[in-house]
């Protein structure tokens, strides 16, 4: 079973979102395990954004009540098998921090939508609730796509 990692910019909004969508669905998609971090997260743990966590509450999926942000580390390009971030500045920042042999495992959520590839989940911090929904619809978007996607189906080295 395959890994996966979401990368946002502090892990508050839109990784811990499509954390629990994937996470919810992983035995469907064929994870193992599924987690979130952020490029820049705060080195003290915060909780979820209460709007982020609202919108997943309207569409019925579980949120872990001790889910905590965290800052992504070393050993995730070790751990995971694909890392997936939700916007190009988050993107550059994991490409530079990764190995580069490991850089094949690091590309964009949307890549795995067919026709999306190489757009971003636009960041819904300094936004309405309704950034939050349309958010979570592209995450929802990308989970249905998961399956099918090449980037998912090749061999990871």
């Amino acid at each position: 079973m395959k890994s996966l990692l979401l990368v946002c910019t502090a892990n508050i909004c839109r990784s811990p979102m499509a954390e629990a969508v994937f996470k919810a669905q992983a035995a469907v998609l064929g994870l193992g395990r599924v987690a979130s971090a952020g490029v820049r997260a705060s080195s003290r743990a915060q909780s979820m954004d209460a709007r982020a966590a609202a919108a997943l509450s309207r569409r019925k999926y579980p949120l872990e009540k001790k889910w905590r942000s965290r800052r992504i580390e070393a050993d995730d390009f070790l751990r995971f098998d694909h890392l997936l971030a939700m916007d190009e500045d988050n993107l550059h920042a994991l490409r530079r921090q990764c190995p580069p042999e490991l850089l094949h495992k690091v590309g964009l959520l949307l890549d795995v939508v067919p026709g999306r590839e190489g757009q971003e989940v636009p960041d819904p911090y300094f936004g309405s609730a309704q950034g939050f929904e349309n958010v979570l619809d592209l995450i929802e978007l990308a989970a249905r796509s998961w399956s099918q996607s090449p980037l998912v189906r090749r061999v990871v080295p």
